[in-house]
């Protein structure tokens, strides 16, 4: 059983920051290609971010120099970290990966969500 789950969210001024964190457990052969989306309400999934296992990021375009995501191989985890927020980055954040499993299979797996709510 693979588990994703999110923390850090929560409410934040406009302008401030906050640190994403998404913790992998399971039985866990590799993680390849970890992802943060996002889902503002009456919105779809929008990529945020994404992060390769050795660290080639990639990320929406409105989210370039305010968004940093980095992870920690040894850790099994990935971070998000978000500044100079804004009200429209108001969403659930969700992680997401890529993960071979130690019974060989290659799925792609989602965390639970957390809440950012930007607002003053």
């Amino acid at each position: 059983q693979v588990q994703l789950v999110e923390s850090g969210g929560g409410l934040v001024q406009p302008g401030g920051s906050l640190r994403l964190s998404c913790v992998v457990s399971g039985s866990i052969f590799s993680i390849n290609v970890m992802r943060w989306y996002r889902q503002a309400p009456g919105e779809e999934h929008e990529l945020v971010a994404s992060i390769t296992s050795v660290g080639s990021t990639n990320y929406a375009d409105s989210m370039k120099g305010r968004f940093i995501i980095s992870r920690d191989n040894a850790k099994k985890t990935v971070y998000l970290q978000m500044n100079s927020l804004k009200p429209e980055d108001t969403a659930v954040y969700y992680c997401n990966a890529d993960i071979s499993t130690v019974q060989g299979y290659l799925r792609n797996y989602w965390g639970q969500g957390t809440q950012v709510t930007v607002s003053s």
